[in-house]
This record gives C-alpha cells, structure tokens and sequence, in this order.
C-alpha cells in the first residue's frame, strides 16, 4: 500500500503539503494509521506538480530513498509553488524493484496519476489481459512493473480511443475495464487512483474486497482555504469526509466538487 496526496487550489507552498500538517505526507511514511496491508511507506517518494498558470506539463521529483531522508525535498519544498499537486509515499510489493520507474506519479503528456492498491498475483493474472487491451501508444508508455502503472495505462488507452472523453469518464471506464478483468479471472483488486491534468483533479475509492484502503478529502479548511485536499489519511485536525466505497470524487478548478456513485 501507499500513501497518496492530491492538492487544487490556491498556490501553495509545497511544504505545507508535505511536512508542516501533524500528520503530513511525511510522518505517514513512517507512521501511517491506516494502511491495510505494510508498515511503512519506505521504498521511494514522487511529488508531480505544475507551474501556477498551468500551461505547461507538470514537473516530477522522485527517489527511491525513503522521503524522510531525502536531503533536497526540504528545500525544495520551501521553494516549489503550486495550485496542483500530486505526491506518493511507497510501500512497495513484495518482488517489485525499488526504482524510479515503479516511483509515482505517472506522467503522461499533461496527465499525472497515481494509485493505491494492488492486484492480486498481478503477473500471474491481469499482467497479461491488461496488456492485450492496451494500444501500442499506451503500451509503449510504460516504463515500469507495477500494476499501478499498468492501471494507468488502461486510464491513458481510454482517453487516446476518445479524445471527447471526460478525465472522469476515463476512471469510470477504467474501474469498469477492471472489474470485468477480474471477474473473468478470478482475482481481487483495490483502485485508490488520483488523477489531474493540472485542472481538474478526479479520484476513486473502489475495491472488489474488504478492507477498503481509505481516502478523505477536504474542502476549504482554514489550514488551507480556497482548495481542495484529497489524501489516504488525513493531514491535520479537521472536517475531512471519508470518500464512500465505489464512488468517484471530481474537483474541478473552480473548487466545485461532485461525488458520484459507481
């Protein structure tokens, strides 16, 4: 499991994503309380973000160290401005290399993604079908071996096969696709994803078993007005609303938000 932060809003400093809350991205490398499978988030970090007038593509800082001993973040951190941001801690899956590649987010063109979950025995079951779905452009996109980039580029393949396509209609489908994959072949999956192009910022709580991995989000606090927080666990005291199971969560960047069941 990971832990997962997306941010739209005012532009904000990115340690005040990442270090300053109680509970920032940071502790919950180290210390998270809700993880439903690992302990720590150790083996590697990214953090993708965009320029404050978003009119270009988005910039990416990975590592494979844990975040904690990254000794540039801090810095950059306090340097770094942005009303868009995505950044993930990694818990990674037992086998899979500890490399940049398999480091999120995922960046395509203006696209960034990231997920928490896992596919069961996902090389012995969806490696493969999810594979033969995908368009050589999709395909050639991944550069790593998880399933969560795998998951990604199923995102990706739908938007490509209809440009008129919704980021949120993207998910929706991707979710879809999923579900009918693991049906067939008879294995389980856990789809916390969070997407932006630099935008709007669309999320999913969706498993096929429990436990459910969580995912909150918050809407104007006063530790950080005129935005929109969505995170694994939540970063400091507050009205944070637990996203319901199977359900899709879509900010746009007027910081208007819809819920929507799936």
């Amino acid at each position: 499991m990971c832990r997962l932060l997306g941010y739209l809003g005012s532009p904000v400093q990115l340690d005040r994503l990442l270090y300053k809350p109680d509970h920032s991205l940071v502790v919950q490398s180290y210390q998270p309380r809700e993880m439903t499978a690992g302990l720590l988030n150790a083996d590697g970090f990214g953090i993708g973000w965009y320029h404050p007038h978003r009119q270009i593509e988005p910039f990416i800082y990975k590592n494979t160290l844990p975040i904690w001993n990254d000794v540039n973040l801090p810095s950059l951190s306090r340097y770094i401005e942005s009303g868009c941001t995505l950044a993930s801690v990694r818990s990674a899956t037992a086998g899979l290399a500890v490399d940049l590649s398999n480091c999120q987010p995922f960046q395509h063109s203006h696209l960034l993604g990231m997920h928490n979950g896992f596919i069961q025995s996902f090389r012995q079951t969806l490696y493969r079908p999810i594979c033969d779905r995908l368009s050589d452009t999709a395909y050639q996109f991944i550069q790593g071996s998880t399933d969560s980039e795998h998951i990604f580029a199923l995102l990706i393949d739908e938007l490509l096969s209809d440009p008129n396509l919704s980021l949120t209609g993207a998910l929706r489908q991707t979710l879809d696709i999923l579900t009918e994959l693991g049906e067939k072949h008879h294995t389980s999956f856990s789809a916390n994803l969070i997407v932006t192009d630099g935008h709007q910022i669309v999320a999913s709580r969706f498993a096929s078993h429990t436990p459910v991995p969580t995912l909150y989000w918050l809407r104007d606090d006063l530790t950080l007005p005129d935005a929109v927080v969505i995170a694994s666990e939540p970063l400091f005291p507050g009205d944070w609303n637990l996203l319901p199971d199977r359900s899709l969560l879509t900010v746009q960047d007027d910081f208007n938000f819809q819920v929507q069941s799936l």
